[in-house]
């Protein structure tokens, strides 16, 4: 089934992430994470796509397994920075092969030798959505930065570069994570000024160990409020606490994205079923409102 149509019925949907094996000895860890996810009933589990084909050869696998096994709906992640066009469309082949229906399209990290673009290569996402869409019929989703993203030399240029993204094909939009709600609503009013329609899905990262944070932060650029500070300086060095106190922040967010209107929510629950239960427990009631 398409994602686009199972963002349309209304409903509260709540969709995790998980990312391939970085070797072969970890596949069976990841497909028993992939299966305890899948318990949890959520509207779509997305695989994440290793730049350089690092981890890439097993996205196709895992998202099919997914589908066809687990009884879930899978989106597969698809980056085509360090890949030439050729390599991608080996690799949409290879997803149309397995019953993959839905992408998400993504440029990737530039990489930092400087040999990008290479000839017969993609400079932006938007030629990559639009290879995507004329070669099936693909649900093709996209990611958006409610912070801007960081190469954009402001917000604005940013928004225009979204939707000429959204223009080339794309069905829905998924953000990248956020620890202040205020900043997707005042994204969400920007963007839909301009004209962009489609569903976006916030991205909620529940950050569950304090050595996480300058990664994030120096990746994204991501804005930290005070409120998430004091819990990190106070419980990053205590796994259990910071676990838990990262399920309850996260919670408090999907509480109040749902309570203002948000229908659906991705949740990068980064391969651990353990924080995407309790997450899904906190919300029982919740969701089915």
């Amino acid at each position: 089934m398409k994602i686009r149509d199972i963002l349309n019925d209304n409903k509260v949907h709540i969709s995790f992430e998980i990312f391939p094996p970085k070797t072969d000895a970890g596949y069976d860890n990841v497909l028993s994470a992939a299966e305890q996810i899948a318990a949890l009933k959520p509207s779509f589990i997305s695989v994440t796509y290793g730049a350089g084909g690092g981890t890439s050869k097993n996205t196709a696998k895992i998202a099919s397994h997914i589908r066809q096994n687990l009884g879930v709906e899978s989106l597969a992640h698809l980056t085509c920075v360090s890949s030439t066009k050729d390599e991608v469309h080996q690799v949409i082949d290879r997803l149309k092969e397995q019953g993959i229906e839905n992408i998400l399209a993504l440029r990737g990290d530039i990489p930092k030798d400087d040999t990008f673009p290479v000839p017969n290569q993609y400079k932006y996402a938007c030629e990559l959505i639009e290879d995507i869409k004329s070669q099936g019929d693909f649900c093709i989703g996209a990611a958006c930065y409610p912070e801007g993203h960081v190469e954009s030399a402001c917000k604005k240029e940013d928004i225009i570069h979204l939707k000429n993204k959204v223009e080339c094909g794309v069905d829905f939009l998924t953000t990248q994570m956020f620890f202040d709600n205020s900043i997707l609503y005042n994204f969400l009013y920007r963007i839909r000024e301009q004209g962009i329609t489609v569903p976006v899905l916030p991205g909620i990262m529940p950050v569950t160990n304090g050595k996480q944070m300058k990664r994030i932060c120096d990746l994204s650029g991501t804005i930290l409020p005070q409120r998430f500070r004091a819990i990190v300086d106070c419980f990053g060095d205590n796994p259990a606490a910071m676990q838990q106190a990262g399920i309850a922040y996260a919670t408090d967010q999907i509480i109040d994205l749902i309570a203002n209107g948000i229908r659906n929510i991705h949740i990068y629950s980064m391969n651990k079923p353990e924080v995407a239960a309790a997450i899904m427990r906190n919300l029982s009631e919740i969701v089915g409102a």
